[in-house]
């Protein structure tokens, strides 16, 4: 009957996240809260993952009030842990593991964003390219940024299997494939260090990542576990505006903190924006081995391989 087609895709029956579990590493803060408030919103029960155990359980309290408040089933529960870890991959996937039979959706999210140089200036000399873009950058930044942004993703994804193939034993797990989802940056494309705020360490790991996504999932096809990605470009974040997040997480950018490229769409993407994206890829059966870019057209203005 066509009033059952309509039904069926409608929003609030394409995207009730009721049942859904998810895993967001960095949840608590950025991008990932934008994730994970849009999950918790939809229904979903969300563990989020960060380094300290105060922080987390001080913003899942913040939201779970609300959602009890207003009668949201969603909710979120903190784990700490250093995703940069194998060891914690597996720790981390037990402790999910005692709490969960499966889970949905693990967003590889957390990131960080160090190493940074001053461009040298037209006139400069190799002397200068080497004082800027070697001498002022550590090894434990390079070490920190491929450990955080590119292979700790990898531990978590495989420690993380058993339990998101459990999910396709779940009845409700027919409304929803098992997925993982990478978090990269439209700097693992860009060909222009000013996008990423001149921090080669972050570029490389995001490139690095971005590659994975879809490395991953072809080697995956077997299981039907999906792997995707989200490629943002400039979001009002810590990363992006330190020290401006409030009690709810939400950051808010100075008139003196501008950035040296254009966003030509607007100014910055929204929460409203980023939770737009993690419901179709959440609720979407037929992408597999893709990186959504949403960066406000910014590489559409700037050299990328994208």
């Amino acid at each position: 009957m066509a009033d059952a087609v309509l039904d069926r895709l409608t929003a609030s029956n394409m995207f009730d996240l009721r049942g859904v579990v998810a895993v967001v590493t960095g949840g608590g803060t950025g991008i990932g809260l934008m994730i994970t408030t849009t999950l918790v919103a939809n229904g979903a029960t969300v563990y989020i993952i960060g380094p300290k155990q105060v922080d987390l359980d001080r913003i899942a309290n913040v939201y779970n009030e609300a959602a009890e408040q207003t009668k949201r089933p969603g909710r979120m529960y903190g784990i700490e842990g250093d995703i940069r870890l194998k060891s914690e991959a597996s720790r981390l996937a037990d402790e999910v593991g005692k709490r969960e039979r499966h889970v949905t959706v693990l967003f590889n999210n957390a990131g960080i964003a160090v190493g940074g140089f001053k461009r040298p200036g037209p006139d400069a000399t190799a002397e200068d390219f080497r004082a800027a873009l070697f001498d002022a950058v550590s090894e434990e930044d390079f070490d920190n940024s491929m450990h955080t942004n590119a292979i700790g993703p990898y531990w978590l994804t495989f420690a993380f299997l058993p339990l998101l193939e459990k999910w396709k034993e779940n009845p409700a797990g027919l409304r929803f494939a098992p997925q993982i989802i990478m978090t990269s940056s439209m700097n693992g494309w860009t060909k222009d260090p000013a996008t990423s705020g001149y921090t080669f360490p972050y570029l490389y790991s995001k490139s690095a990542i971005g590659h994975a996504t879809a490395s991953l999932a072809h080697e995956l096809l077997p299981l039907g576990i999906r792997v995707n990605g989200i490629a943002p470009g400039l979001f009002v974040t810590e990363m992006s505006y330190p020290g401006t997040a409030d009690a709810l997480g939400q950051s808010h950018p100075r008139s003196d903190m501008q950035p040296e490229f254009e966003t030509p769409l607007q100014p910055s993407g929204t929460n409203k924006d980023m939770g737009a994206l993690v419901l179709f890829l959440v609720s979407n059966w037929f992408v597999d081995g893709e990186t959504v870019l949403i960066d406000g057209g910014t590489l559409l203005r700037h050299p990328s391989s994208y």
